[in-house]
């Protein structure tokens, strides 16, 4: 290689494509939806580029067509983790020691061949494994992937340039080392980005990772996985294993080679991996890096001088997109007496339009919810709404499992700030408002920054611009991404770096800077270039 600081190329969002009617993207992507739908495909396991096959078969089904099977994959177990651990380390020895740029190289050509030949391959797997919209499918399996891979490789450029001073007849120098064993990366069924994200940011840095993908995302997942290994990932960088979360995670988080977990997934479960982490820290062979995004009950906050408008369209994007399966799904909200009146009117109106139906329809606005126990979940607090006293159903409330997993966007109104759809994450296409008296504005921020044990997303609307101040300075803590006189989802890579606290997570920031930071231990470097070779200090000389 010649000897020069390379740079890599300016990294810039990936605009979305719009899919008119007769467009070339359309008529492609109604294609690879067609293919998909009328093949079935068989996953293995992979581990150190091989593929494995258990016998121990899952099932992919499309959740707008629930009798429809799409793929079938095997899943590991701890004989898998054992072979993926020792893949892993067998791996790292030679990618870790690649330079930067090299392994930079492969993540920008995937980024590449995503913006090109394989959009649709990911747009089409999500659209029908995860009943996501053509649009929702567009700004996550191609535009969001793209951004992080991009992003991801000017952010570890500027790590491995930050060097320390050095003095006169000294070179200080810092290393930017991969951990030491192997990284677990759990992803969610939400998002085929985070799928993408959370196993590729640790490999850019240097390490290797165990990849346990959800199960209802298995299919967009293993295409992922097939481009990178196409883009030239090498084998035992990324291991996919399949799988029931403690099958395929206990062994994982005993292994004394776990040095890492990049986690998206619920309060509850993290939690109780941490737990499991500190139980094991004996038997480890360095501290692990806990890196977690979990639940979130986003709000959105309105002041009286709100724009009736755009308050509206922000509750309805923000609360019903991708059937509210965000984490930064507007899940409650607070409106003030005096503007009430009018934001119902256009809210019901607004959500009654809403088109449900399957998302390979271009006009549909939701699909259905994930799988059947996400169903039972939900309507269960639609149920708890319609019987409570203190609650009632302005719109929607339906549900129908008969062919899909399909719930109506629901709104409901209620008069105790406190209620149950006011404080847990629900997780699905229901809203829940509080309508509060206009004098009572601080003590209603009060009971929204208390409220809910979360703080991952939320929303500030007002004119006022002294209002808005108060109501940021109140609401501080509440939210990891705040967003003002905007809806609580929609974070771009590069643009919103994204994560929360609390019990919303670590607030790592995915696509940031800090990120990338977590999977990397640095090691500083001294050279003397004339070291002393007296043992008296000067000031010990005879006066």
């Amino acid at each position: 290689m010649a000897n020069a600081r390379f740079q890599v190329p300016q990294p810039k969002n990936e605009p979305n494509l719009h899919y008119a009617p007769g467009s070339p993207e359309k008529v492609a992507l109604q294609a690879r939806l067609a293919g998909m739908a009328a093949s079935e495909v068989e996953i293995p396991v992979v581990i150190g580029g091989k593929a494995i096959r258990t016998g121990r078969v899952g099932e992919v089904r499309m959740p707008h067509r629930h009798g429809h099977v799409l793929a079938r994959f095997h899943q590991a177990g701890p004989a898998e983790v054992a072979l993926a651990a020792q893949a892993a380390r067998e791996a790292r020895r030679e990618w870790g020691s690649w330079d930067w740029t090299d392994r930079a190289a492969v993540f920008l050509k995937a980024a590449e061949m995503l913006a090109g030949p394989w959009r649709q391959v990911l747009n089409g797997a999500t659209v029908l494994g995860q009943s996501k919209t053509v649009f929702q499918a567009e700004i996550d399996s191609a535009c969001e992937v793209i951004d992080f891979w991009r992003w991801n490789a000017a952010f570890a450029e500027e790590i491995y340039g930050q060097q320390p001073v050095s003095s006169p007849g000294v070179w200080n120098r810092l290393e930017h080392r991969p951990l030491e064993g192997f990284v677990f990366a759990v992803t969610p069924f939400n998002f085929t980005a985070i799928g993408a994200n959370l196993p590729t940011a640790p490999a850019l840095m240097g390490n290797t990772v165990l990849w346990k993908p959800a199960s209802t995302a298995v299919l967009s997942n293993w295409w992922t996985l097939r481009l990178l290994e196409e883009a030239g990932l090498p084998p035992g960088v990324l291991n996919f294993l399949p799988g029931p979360g403690g099958t395929v995670g206990d062994p994982v988080l005993a292994h004394p080679d776990f040095a890492g977990i990049h986690f998206t997934g619920s309060t509850g479960v993290f939690q109780g991996m941490w737990r499991t982490i500190a139980a094991n820290l004996p038997r480890y062979r360095s501290y692990p890096r806990i890196v977690g995004e979990t639940g979130g009950k986003d709000f959105v906050f309105a002041h009286p001088s709100a724009d009736v408008d755009a308050l509206v369209v922000a509750l309805v994007r923000g609360a019903f997109e991708y059937q509210g399966q965000k984490c930064s799904a507007a899940s409650r909200a607070y409106v003030p007496r005096s503007l009430w009146p009018r934001v119902k009117e256009r809210l019901v109106a607004e959500v009654e339009a809403l088109r449900m139906g399957d998302p390979a329809d271009f006009r549909t606005s939701l699909g259905a919810v994930i799988d059947r126990k996400a169903f039972e979940s939900i309507t269960g607090h639609v149920e708890l709404a319609r019987n409570s006293p203190r609650a009632r159903i302005l719109v929607g409330g339906g549900s129908d499992a008969s062919e899909g997993w399909f719930i109506q966007p629901t709104v409901v109104e209620t008069e105790d700030p406190r209620f149950r759809l006011m404080e847990e994450e629900i997780f699905g296409p229901v809203l829940t408002l509080f309508v509060y008296e206009d004098a009572r504005l601080d003590e209603t921020l009060a009971l929204c920054d208390q409220t809910s044990p979360y703080a991952l997303t939320g929303a500030i609307f007002a004119q006022d611009r002294g209002a808005l101040v108060r109501m940021a300075k109140a609401l501080e803590n509440a939210a990891g991404n705040f967003y003002v006189n905007d809806k609580p989802t929609g974070a771009v890579v590069g643009q919103q770096p994204f994560g929360g606290a609390r019990a919303s997570g670590t607030n790592d920031k995915a696509g940031a800077l800090s990120n990338l930071m977590r999977w990397v231990s640095q090691r500083s470097i001294k050279e003397t270039f004339v070291p002393p070779v007296r043992v008296p200090y000067p000031h010990q000389e005879e006066p």
